[in-house]
């Protein structure tokens, strides 16, 4: 369960690494986008999955790092997947900037840019063992994913006709 509720700095420094890119994004949208197609159901439950986790992220202490514990592996965990995540908008603002570019897949993670700071965030949950999070993420999981899923079909059905 959780330790606390308070301040997390890890949860700022998540969510930091997770807002700077999507900023930046919005002024470099791919080509072709159109979310006047997404499915409701799948947005609403992103943006309820989108407040869940931010508040999950900002208001549940951390259980102390503790280098030598097995718990500390979750973490790692975490960040390393929030530095692939990194990575992968770093790819993608280098690219043309296509949706093809924005629904690829990173290191065989299908849709990438949904996926990965997702993974992390369950990562970081089970890290915090916070039920809380988990449940957000799962939630945010199955918006955000299902809609990187769906636009990533399009490009495809597209693909296929030219």
């Amino acid at each position: 369960m959780n330790r606390l509720i308070g301040f997390s700095w890890t949860g700022v420094a998540f969510l930091l690494c997770l807002l700077a890119p999507n900023l930046l994004w919005t002024r470099y949208r791919p080509r072709g986008y159109d979310p006047s197609g997404e499915s409701r159901l799948l947005l609403m439950l992103e943006r309820v999955g989108q407040v869940w986790v931010t508040c999950a992220a900002l208001l549940f202490q951390d259980p102390g790092f503790q280098p030598r514990t097995s718990w500390s592996w979750w973490l790692a965990g975490a960040a390393a997947l929030m530095i692939l995540y990194e990575l992968w908008w770093l790819r993608y603002f280098r690219s043309q900037r296509t949706m093809a570019d924005f629904t690829a897949s990173f290191l065989a993670v299908p849709v990438a840019g949904a996926a990965l700071p997702v993974l992390a965030f369950f990562l970081l949950g089970i890290y915090r063992r916070s039920i809380w999070m988990l449940a957000g993420v799962v939630i945010l999981g199955a918006g955000h994913i299902g809609i990187h899923l769906r636009h990533r079909a399009e490009v495809r059905k597209d693909q296929t006709y030219e």
